[in-house]
């Protein structure tokens, strides 16, 4: 998946203000298939049931934000912690 690169310079975690990153497509294979089983939950707790087409890594690795329909979920509680 691409990302527009000038959106991605000013996209930052709504919470820390750290820059974030494209994660890397085996991370969000494996966060998918935990989205399948019913096992993974956001940061607000809630089970996640959409499949992500691609993420948004906080620069320090512990949350990333799902990019759904090809638009960047930049909300804390949609947030998947790591």
């Amino acid at each position: 998946m691409a990302i527009n690169e000038q959106l991605l310079k000013i996209l930052a975690c709504p919470e820390t203000k750290a820059p974030v990153a494209l994660a890397p497509s085996i991370m969000v294979e494996n966060l998918n298939r935990q989205i399948k089983s019913g096992s993974l939950k956001n940061h607000s707790g809630k089970i996640v049931s959409e499949v992500m087409e691609a993420g948004l890594l906080r620069s320090d690795g512990k949350r990333l934000y799902p990019i759904v329909k090809n638009i960047p979920v930049m909300l804390i509680d949609e947030g998947i912690d790591l």
